[in-house]
């Protein structure tokens, strides 16, 4: 006979929660292991003393792991999951009779706390990785991705006439400025050294007139001009996200989008010590001396070499970063095969006397300084070149060949000699294997393949929730597990035998 199933609830027996999730549950290993109750302190200077009692941030910062290791995409449907799941229940503290934050309430606190707060987050778990002896500090390996911001190539609008708009809808706030509004307005603080005050206002100065990325957001100065060079993104921009440029795909197409920046130590556990995002139009070397320094003084490490593509070798990032003792393990662009014309690697530099030999014999000698590029310039006689039966090889110019070399040459030189060792060749193998994993990962289980909020302050605290997290699975797994749960849920796993009618998991 076929049988039919009524649909008929009892009472629930007498059980609570501690009782349904299992114990060797990931988010039980996940309540042991992370303490989060240094969460109250980063976030107190954001609550007044008196009023009406808030979520608790702890279940704020809970809610965005859980967002991160389900793999949500947003706070109304990670709200759904938690109602659904006992798990999520008991790791927030919440009984099955209690109600739940509403999704609205996350967004506002988002808003409340800033990126000063989600940054102070992301390196209180850098700094856990640090104490368990994940961090070597050794090797620092810098790479970039591309990220789809959330607004479509039909938003593009004059960017006047974008900013006029916004001007218009938030005429009291200055979405602009970077505020930290939990600061105790003491200024930074003081160096540990004694300097005089011509030194003093000497670094005062300096500090004033570069562009402090971090500081910032990722957001670059749109007031400074390059000649009559203009950037489509200083006069198109987005109405949906006025910081998100034009990206450009390797494989063609276009889409409007950011650069997230990591800075990865070179240990087995491959910890994230720092995280940017910037809009796309801002070439990827641009933010990676203030990196390293934040790095470097955060947490106090003193890096033997550090390791980027070839986007990284500029000769600023190169001379800076060889003054500081540190060796700067990049390739150098190759712009002499851009021609069919002989490169600057088949003239021969004589620094006795300060001339270069070209493969025809001639000599170029010095004919001016460029200042603006930071080169000299070296030139052949017009008539020997004439005379030259290399010259279909080597130039086209009536006026003789030239050859320039910078004013930093020792540096692209001391570089260029890294090129032949084993270590530099070692660093470039294992930059592939350290880095771009982290953003495949990312992007493959953590949303990081398009960003789901807006504007750089928000994408920059959703970029350094996702690294926070990457850094804890590997934290958690030095702690014993760190195997992630199931995108959709903890599906497989086992209950405990109970005396009672069998309860499955959603």
């Amino acid at each position: 006979m076929m049988g039919r199933k009524e649909r008929a609830f009892g009472p629930l027996p007498p059980l609570t929660l501690e009782d349904l999730v299992p114990p060797d549950h990931f988010y039980r290993h996940l309540e042991r292991s992370l303490d989060l109750s240094f969460v109250r302190d980063l976030v107190r200077p954001r609550y007044a003393d008196l009023g009406r009692p808030s979520i608790d941030p702890i279940v704020f910062f809970k809610l965005q792991l859980v967002m991160f290791f389900e793999g949500l995409r947003s706070e109304r449907q990670l709200m759904q999951v938690v109602a659904d799941r006992l798990s999520l229940r008991w790791y927030l503290g919440y009984d099955l009779t209690e109600p739940l934050p509403d999704h609205s309430s996350l967004s506002r606190i988002r808003e409340r706390y800033g990126l000063d707060i989600f940054r102070g987050f992301f390196e209180v778990i850098v700094g856990q990785c640090l104490q368990a002896g994940l961090v070597w500090g050794k090797e620092l390996y810098f790479d970039a991705t591309k990220v789809e911001a959330n607004a479509s190539l039909d938003s593009v609008a004059p960017r006047f006439a974008v900013e006029a708009h916004l001007g218009a809808l938030f005429a009291a706030a200055d979405t602009h400025e970077n505020v930290d509004e939990g600061g105790d307005g003491d200024g930074p603080a003081q160096l540990p050294v004694a300097l005089t005050a011509e030194a003093r206002a000497e670094l005062a100065e300096a500090a004033a007139s570069r562009h402090d990325w971090i500081d910032e957001a990722g957001r670059p100065d749109r007031n400074v001009i390059r000649g009559d060079y203009q950037r489509v993104a200083d006069y198109r921009a987005s109405a949906t996200d006025p910081d998100a440029s034009l990206m450009r795909y390797r494989g063609g197409g276009l889409d409007l989008g950011y650069h997230d920046h990591y800075v990865v130590d070179g240990g087995k556990a491959r910890i994230i010590l720092a995280a940017l995002v910037t809009p796309a139009e801002v070439r990827e070397n641009l933010p990676m001396l203030d990196l390293l320094w934040r790095v470097c003084f955060r947490w106090k490490l003193r890096p033997r070499q550090v390791t980027g593509d070839t986007t990284y070798g500029t000769t600023e990032n190169i001379v800076t970063v060889e003054d500081a003792g540190i060796r700067a393990y990049v390739p150098l662009p190759d712009f002499d095969h851009r021609t069919a014309f002989f490169g600057r690697e088949a003239f021969t530099y004589d620094a006795n006397i300060d001339v270069y030999h070209c493969p025809g014999g001639q000599t170029l000698r010095f004919r001016k300084h460029k200042y603006t590029e930071r080169t000299r310039v070296y030139q052949a006689p017009a008539a020997a070149c004439h005379a030259c039966s290399l010259k279909p090889q080597c130039t086209d110019s009536a006026k003789g060949r030239q050859v320039r070399r910078s004013f930093d040459e020792a540096y692209l030189e001391r570089v260029r000699g890294y090129h032949a060792t084993a270590e530099f060749a070692k660093a470039m193998r294992k930059r592939q294997v350290w880095v771009e994993p982290l953003f495949a990962e990312a992007k493959a289980w953590h949303g990081l393949r398009r960003f789901r909020l807006r504007g750089l302050e928000k994408v920059n605290g959703e970029a350094l929730l996702i690294a926070a997290g990457q850094n804890l699975k590997r934290l958690l797994s030095r702690w014993g597990w760190g195997r992630r749960p199931f995108p959709t849920g903890a599906a497989g796993v086992v209950l405990p035998t109970l005396p009672l009618p069998l309860i499955a998991t959603p």
